[in-house]
């Protein structure tokens, strides 16, 4: 009996958002009276990292720091119109709606410094520290701050922007089934390496080597995280996670989540991950959609490495001690 090594990888590729209607989502963006850019959204932030998003993109069109933007998601009562938090969508169609928002607010912000320097607009540029100041003489400026005050009480004027990002429509064509359902798409690849117990059937996923193309990666480590915990779900699908164990048969099946397998903290493999950034014509800095992909890649790269390991090939999730036991025996018995 023996721990038997194996390797094996899975390429992917995933579309951004999606063909209905246009797909559209919407965003408002209106400075305070302290000069806090305040965008409001409906699109809700499952853990993925959207408002943070948001506030990079508003930031970096504004032209000002991070801390000077709040997101508030709101929800769909009080919000702007969003379609929803699925299809991969949320980075390429909020972002592109934020960064619209916010480039209308801009435009209102140097107008009133304009005003207030007694320049033309023009003439005047964000220095990514709070500051408005004229192009070639830093010592003419204003602080958002001052800026923001004067807007409100000296010039009645509202520092505020509006967003959306729409794709066409594309319906197909009759003769051919030609369309185009998809704003861009990502890809992907994992390596898994594995070793497989041929005497208890037991598959331990001991590294997971991780390639993303996504356009461009608007927050390095944020991705990161959302492709190494993409990459666990996808080992827990793999190997652990069933509601129908013996399906069509009822039997045996979890009667609550104390009986509902998942791994652990000692399950987690190493993972090496990196980015492979191509920008995307149409995505907010070039970036494209990653969230669902994530879970993909993993499990077809684990079931080619079981197979590389001991021979069996698997094609029902999960990948349980019993199917390899029972893989293990139908090759013997061939070989026999």
């Amino acid at each position: 009996m023996a721990r038997l090594r194996g390797r094996g990888y899975a390429s992917v590729n995933y579309p951004t958002g999606m063909n209905l209607g246009g797909d559209p989502s919407q965003a408002l963006i209106h400075a305070t009276t302290t000069g806090t850019f305040v965008i409001s959204l409906s699109s809700v932030d499952l853990g993925q990292g959207i408002k943070t998003i948001a506030a990079q993109c508003a930031a970096e069109t504004l032209g000002l720091p991070i801390e000077n933007v709040l997101v508030d998601t709101a929800d769909t009562d009080t919000g702007p119109h969003c379609m929803g938090t699925f299809a991969s969508r949320g980075t390429h169609r909020v972002g592109n709606a934020v960064i619209m928002a916010a480039a209308e607010a801009r435009a209102v912000m140097l107008e009133v410094a304009a005003e207030e320097l007694e320049v033309d607009a023009a003439d005047l540029e964000t220095d990514g520290t709070g500051f408005i100041r004229l192009k070639g003489a830093e010592e003419k400026g204003i602080h958002i701050t001052d800026l923001a005050l004067a807007a409100h009480f000296k010039h009645g004027r509202t520092i505020s922007g509006r967003g959306i990002y729409l794709k066409e429509p594309s319906a197909p064509v009759p003769e051919t089934g030609e369309m185009d359902p998809d704003s861009c798409q990502a890809h992907a690849c994992t390596a898994a390496v594995v070793e497989v117990d041929d005497e208890t059937g037991v598959v331990e996923v001991l590294e997971l080597y991780n390639a993303y193309e996504v356009g461009r990666a608007l927050n390095p480590a944020m991705a990161t995280q959302q492709v190494e915990g993409g990459a666990w779900m996808g080992v827990s699908h793999a190997l652990f996670e069933t509601t129908e164990p013996y399906y069509p048969w009822r039997d045996h099946g979890p009667r609550d989540f104390a009986g509902y397998l998942m791994p652990g903290p000692a399950d987690i493999p190493v993972q090496h991950s990196l980015f492979l950034e191509r920008p995307s014509a149409n995505g907010p800095y070039g970036a494209k959609g990653i969230g669902e992909m994530t879970a993909n890649a993993p499990i077809p790269a684990i079931a080619n490495a079981i197979f590389d390991a001991c021979g069996v090939r698997l094609d029902s999730m999960p990948f349980t001690p019993e199917r390899v036991l029972r893989g293990l025996d139908a090759l013997r018995g061939e070989s026999g």
